[in-house]
């Protein structure tokens, strides 16, 4: 059974609005992107949650990241099972295919799925414990990031976690062999940023410093 319907008429009104400005200000370089095929150099990877805005925090034009969004920002580790793989995917894609430069894990404050990962390893989500949750499975990548920051209060610990969930996702990226060689070879280079989307604070990792505002 196919369940589509018509799109809200507030979206459809956007795009009209969007078609007779940005798109009629500049057709000539949507034309060109389209032609010429995307060649991003960067590629972010950041969470699902609607106030991220990659584009926006970056001043962004088309055509200059690629971006791949799932919940907590998360990078699996390399795992070539034959089974589905978005994120693992995506990034093969762009190192092997775009030759992007850059990798950027973008984490942020007040993740959900952060949260739902916190409260799980405390036994406090059961339902994210049950095999049949696809979150609580996704979330489970994040587990030796809570590992290592369980001792710390209560208070502290969530956010601690969310720059965790920005840590095992650049060492899950070393686990891919095409990403590690180009890592090796200084054609790709990988970077954690976290960002405080109420104040409007964007930390980047330092292996020496740690976390520390841009």
């Amino acid at each position: 059974m196919n369940a589509a319907r018509p799109l809200p008429h507030y979206l459809i009104q956007r795009f009209h609005g969007w078609r007779a400005t940005s798109y009629q200000d500049n057709k000539a370089w949507f034309r060109r992107l389209a032609e010429s095929g995307q060649h991003p150099r960067a590629m972010v990877i950041s969470c699902c949650d609607s106030r991220v805005h990659v584009t926006s925090i970056f001043g962004a034009d088309e055509g200059e990241f690629f971006i791949h969004r799932n919940i907590a920002n998360l990078v699996p580790p390399y795992n070539p099972d034959g089974e589905y793989h978005g994120t693992s995917a995506a990034v093969e894609y762009a190192v092997t295919s775009l030759g992007v430069a850059h990798i950027v894990v973008l984490g942020h404050s007040n993740c959900g799925g952060v949260r739902g990962c916190h409260d799980m390893c405390c036994g406090l989500a059961p339902a994210l414990e049950e095999k049949s949750s696809f979150v609580g499975r996704w979330m489970d990548i994040l587990r030796p990031g809570f590992d290592r920051v369980k001792d710390l209060p209560d208070a502290v610990r969530p956010r601690a976690l969310e720059k965790e969930a920005v840590l095992v996702s650049l060492e899950n990226l070393m686990t891919f062999p095409f990403v590690a060689r180009a890592v090796e070879e200084e054609r790709l280079t990988l970077h954690g940023l976290w960002n405080d989307t109420g104040e409007g604070v964007l930390e980047q990792y330092d292996p020496l410093r740690g976390f520390s505002p841009v």
